[in-house]
């Protein structure tokens, strides 16, 4: 089969960051499917890995963590799917990724594919869907009634464009997001935002310009580090914390006074230590695409680039490094 991978970490620019290559099509174990790839979509996960993460010339490494395609056979275990279903998933960092034409991966981790949208559309979601569903409602706890304010930080991202929709469709939060671009002050309005305030300025005083004061949740998705006293002065007392990026150090001891709580969200943690609980990704996912479907919530493609092969996805990973991205970056299909 096909592949996108690589085997020296290098800057994107280099020749072989990024190579395409042929290797064998994988077999799938008891509760795995073996999915034909015919849309994916690129994440901050995959740039981070490639920095971080060696291949060998035997076993480059094969990048992806969202993706939607087709069923083609399923492990002898297997109950929820069966050859032929559409799919869509965000897969196990542990395990070879979507960047290939055919993966296998575990099926209480994979929902039904939107039955409304193309496979470009779905690729677009899961992994921003997992992470924003699990950060606002299973670390921060948001609940559906009484859920006061909600700062989502670095919102008219992939994560940030769902948490929006998530709070505000699901919850009777207020939702803030936070841009510094008109472009991006336009997608979250767009989504439902209830106000967009600049993260260029201080965030409380940004809060307390819009006449909106202190927040209950705070959600943090990028420069954590960067924001860390105006998030903690902007959380009232008693509130919580949710980040998502990885700050290379936070003081911990001003949330003590507030007695504010702090929660991380890794969405593969379900999978990368097998839980109890892991199945709750596939019903998740469900859930989504319900929503989906009802037109309740939206895709949050922002751009298609295209043929999935080296070259595109070294311009995919080069768009997310800059950090001015909108939405999601997804590539479609195979050249023949």
């Amino acid at each position: 089969m096909k592949a996108v991978g690589y085997i020296d970490s290098l800057a994107i620019d280099e020749a072989r960051s990024l190579f395409d290559f042929e290797t064998p099509t994988p077999v799938p174990g008891p509760r795995d499917l073996l999915v034909r790839v015919e849309a994916i979509s690129v994440n901050p996960v995959d740039t981070k890995v490639r920095r971080r993460r060696q291949g060998t010339a035997d076993a480059p490494v094969i990048l992806g963590w969202d993706a939607a395609g087709v069923v083609e056979a399923v492990g002898a275990e297997v109950s929820l799917f069966r050859p032929g279903d559409a799919v869509f998933y965000a897969g196990d960092l542990n395990r070879p990724g979507s960047n290939a034409q055919f993966q296998i991966v575990d099926e209480r981790i994979v929902g039904m594919k939107p039955a409304s949208l193309s496979y470009p559309e779905a690729a677009a979601l899961p992994l921003t869907a997992i992470t924003a569903w699990e950060g606002l409602f299973d670390r921060l706890q948001l609940p559906k009634e009484g859920a006061g304010k909600l700062l989502v930080v670095g919102a008219a991202g992939g994560v940030g464009s769902l948490a929006v929709q998530f709070a505000r469709q699901l919850t009777d939060a207020t939702v803030i997001g936070t841009a510094s671009r008109p472009e991006s002050r336009d997608w979250l309005e767009g989504l439902g935002a209830h106000a967009v305030i600049d993260h260029s300025r201080p965030l409380s005083e940004e809060l307390a310009s819009a006449g909106l004061g202190e927040v209950d949740y705070v959600f943090s998705l990028n420069a954590t580090d960067r924001h860390w006293s105006e998030i903690v002065k902007a959380v009232r007392p008693q509130g919580r914390i949710a980040l998502i990026d990885d700050p290379a150090s936070l003081d911990i001891m001003p949330l003590k006074p507030k007695s504010l709580s702090l929660h991380w969200e890794f969405m593969f943690t379900r999978s990368m230590f097998a839980t109890p609980d892991m199945a709750a990704q596939h019903e998740l996912l469900g859930e989504v695409a319900k929503l989906v479907d009802a037109g309740t919530v939206r895709t949050t493609l922002g751009a298609n680039f295209g043929t999935i092969d080296a070259a595109n996805l070294k311009r995919a990973h080069a768009a997310l490094e800059s950090g001015r991205s909108i939405g999601k970056v997804v590539l479609e299909g195979w050249a023949d």
